[in-house]
């Protein structure tokens, strides 16, 4: 199992290392792909003086267009498949994660209170601050409402998350409805995009996603004995209440933080934590960081299909949920079965 998942990282590794080249040469431009792979490793190793013989037009739409775009689609996907990860190994059930656990939708919440009234106090960071206390505050009433309805077991925590995301859309659409003129600015984050994507979002997003990704893996032998059941985790030494607390803010921030920047992007995370897993096992250790290298693989193909195989560029977030819709029936109907015999 080790080999195959150390062979399974480095084929992901190369597989999103050869879409981002790929990704960055693609487009209503065509660039070459030795001249982007030049060109990137140019910068990588700072010949600059190379750079400024380069063309200025392919100069600026490799550097300031693409370049932001791709590598934030992979660290959003990468983030949002932690999440998965994380909410799924907690509540021991393959139907979490952010998305019907409802930490999106009250990202989402946040974000669109931030463009409805227009707030910039913070800059750059107002609308990744706001996403997020609203993405911990629905996490916190979500398991609130789910203690009070019959205990925190992962379905009724599934269920309070469904309930909560219906409010949720409730108050996003009655923000739709004061906007007016500035609608379409709510409208077009919530579906999900990449297009205006910036250096400073990367670097705010991947310092997030990496963040997350270490104390996950410091926590991730924990995380296979929870996985175990409570009671086993308790008697092995694991404080389960800190823990499930310190990986559920943790994830919720990774989440909010991804949604701030992209918009809604659901079953990302329900995707990829099931494909890995049927590779890896269900050893955190190995699939942590796989499902980060998938989820960051899949998100970009996808951003990298709407932008420049379709007819017209259509939401990153309908495409994931066109494909992830289907699949998640799939899951559900499966564990029914399951539950049947």
């Amino acid at each position: 199992m080790r080999i195959r998942t150390s062979i399974l990282l480095v084929t992901l590794a190369f597989m999103l290392l050869g879409m981002i080249i790929a990704s960055v040469s693609m487009g209503y431009v065509q660039v070459p792909l030795s001249t982007t792979f030049q060109m990137l490793f140019y910068k990588i190793t700072g010949q600059q003086e190379l750079l400024l013989q380069a063309d200025p037009l392919v100069y600026t739409v490799i550097f300031e267009v693409r370049l932001p775009r791709v590598l934030t689609a992979a660290i959003v996907g990468a983030g949002l498949a932690l999440a998965g990860v994380i909410f799924q190994g907690l509540l021991l059930n393959p139907l979490a994660d952010p998305y019907t656990l409802g930490v999106s939708s009250g990202a989402a919440f946040g974000a669109s209170l931030v463009l409805l009234f227009n707030l910039q106090f913070l800059g750059l960071y107002t609308l990744p601050l706001f996403a997020f206390i609203a993405g911990c505050l629905t996490l916190l009433f979500v398991v609130y409402l789910s203690a009070t309805a019959g205990g925190l077991s992962s379905n009724n925590l599934i269920l309070s998350g469904v309930i909560v995301s219906a409010i949720l859309s409730a108050g996003i659409s009655l923000f739709k409805y004061l906007a007016q003129e500035r609608v379409s600015v709510i409208i077009f984050w919530l579906m999900g995009s990449f297009a205006s994507s910036t250096w400073p979002e990367l670097i705010l997003t991947s310092s997030m996603v990496f963040l997350g990704f270490m104390v996950f893996m410091f926590y991730s032998r924990d995380i296979n004995l929870i996985c175990l059941g409570s009671r086993a985790a308790a008697s092995l030494g694991v404080d389960t209440t800190k823990l499930r607390i310190i990986l559920l803010i943790t994830a919720s921030l990774v989440a909010a933080v991804c949604v701030s920047i992209s918009g809604i992007i659901g079953f990302v995370g329900l995707l990829v934590p099931h494909m890995m897993r049927s590779l890896t096992g269900p050893e955190h250790r190995s699939l942590l960081p796989v499902s980060l290298l998938c989820g960051a693989v899949l998100l970009l193909a996808a951003d990298t299909l709407t932008r420049t195989m379709l007819p017209a560029e259509v939401p990153i977030g309908v495409l994931t949920a066109l494909i992830g819709g289907p699949f998640f029936c799939y899951i559900f109907r499966k564990r029914q079965m399951q539950f049947r015999v």
